[in-house]
């Protein structure tokens, strides 16, 4: 128990207690919120079994799970349903992607009301998709003409989403200038430092730019999104854009910390020259398309990932499965080829596998089914930390 405990004290020292505390209570609700906030520890705690040593080299998401496949505008002004979180991306074995989105099916199955035995079937129907991907040997993506099924109803839905609705829920209009919404949910005030702070760094930023009036700051809050990330540096900022105040834009400005796989990455990484640029060239890597804005940079010497926040932003709510399994299982055969499509379109720099690779461990037999059995270890080391955690929250261990 004290090494668990120790370790999720000492992955989150010195965050903003503010957002930390929310961070401790998402991952008290239950253990598939616990599992998302404490990927460190989900690496630390990884068998030394050989289908997670044996398998090709490429850029691997790091922290795949259910909930980091999400709809997102390109830069090229079409949406698209990919994998779309990378702040823990690095090179690796191709299989530490896939224990990790396994072990999010096991453990999530409970909050979603899928038994055991159907999860078990589902994690089946994430491999099988996979190497079937993978022996096919050619990345696609998934857009709003290709999708099916409830990807394809989320997509559908974005179609009526507009920019003034969406900010709206977001900001307030005062004087017909818009402000940001400070609801404790979605965002918390800044102090006045980080409101200094934050417009030096867009003004210079702005002066790099094209169209420098589009990135006039309009007003700065510390950002609350995700989970493993609450605490860390992050701020949510209002930009002109393409005129007040319905054509306002709203930027994401989130600190990049290193990777939570590293201290077990064995793997010989590129030489980044800071933590952002690892996530964002990883990201251009893996996705088909990138969204606008995707840009490393650095603030009073600390590196961050600036990009744009969208209307078109959202991931398909899995609890609307209705107790149809084949709605559920349309999604997982989704995530599996877009898994296996983002590996294969990294493949062949820095000495990752290339596409010949990749079909051939696509081909191989058994793998799937040791490292379903190694995802099912995972997943009851999961519920047995979570256990532990939440005795330690409940008798004081992390108040703040």
């Amino acid at each position: 128990m004290n090494d668990v405990i120790q370790s999720i004290s000492e992955f989150n020292a010195g965050r903003d207690p503010e957002r930390l505390e929310l961070k401790f209570k998402a991952m008290r609700a239950n253990p598939f919120s616990f599992l998302r906030a404490t990927c460190h520890l989900f690496y630390q705690q990884l068998p030394d079994a050989r289908v997670l040593r044996h398998a090709p080299i490429t850029c691997v998401c790091g922290d795949l799970h259910l909930e980091n496949f999400g709809s997102y505008k390109g830069d090229n002004r079409l949406v698209y349903f990919d994998v779309n979180d990378f702040d823990e991306a690095a090179l690796a074995p191709c299989t530490w992607d896939l224990v990790r989105f396994l072990s999010s099916v096991l453990v999530g199955a409970e909050s979603l009301h899928v038994p055991r035995g159907e999860a078990i079937t589902l994690c089946d129907l994430f491999l099988e998709s996979y190497a079937g991907a993978l022996r096919r040997g050619k990345a696609q993506w998934i857009e709003r003409d290709t999708a099916h099924g409830m990807i394809k109803e989320l997509l559908d839905r974005l179609r009526n989403r507009m920019r003034p609705a969406w900010l709206d829920r977001r900001t307030e209009v005062k004087d017909k200038r818009r402000l940001i919404r400070l609801d404790g949910k979605r965002a918390l005030a800044a102090s006045d430092m980080q409101h200094h702070q934050i417009r030096q760094f867009m003004q210079a930023f702005a002066d790099q730019q094209s169209n420098p009036k589009f990135f006039k700051v309009l007003d700065v809050a510390r950002r609350v999104a995700g989970t493993g990330s609450l605490g860390v540096r992050r701020y949510v900022i209002l930009v002109e854009g393409k005129g007040s105040p319905d054509g306002n834009y709203l930027l994401d400005l989130k600190e990049a910390l290193p990777s939570s796989m590293m201290p077990q990455v064995t793997v010989k990484q590129p030489r980044w020259s800071t933590e952002a640029e690892r996530i964002a060239a990883v990201q251009h890597r893996m996705q088909a398309v990138s969204p606008a804005f995707l840009s490393p940079v650095k603030l009073a010497r600390r590196s961050y990932l600036l990009r744009g926040l969208q209307p078109a932003e959202d991931r398909v709510d899995l609890r609307a499965w209705n107790g149809e399994l084949t709605r559920l299982q349309g999604v997982i055969r989704v995530m599996g080829e877009l898994t296996a499509w983002a590996q294969l379109r990294s493949g062949g720099r820095d000495r990752t596998a290339i596409a010949d690779d990749f079909i051939e461990f696509g081909g191989q037999p058994k793998w799937t089914t040791r490292l379903r059995k190694v995802a099912e270890h995972c997943a009851d080391q999961v519920q047995r930390d979570w256990k532990l955690f939440t005795k330690a929250y409940d008798d004081g261990a992390f108040r703040l």
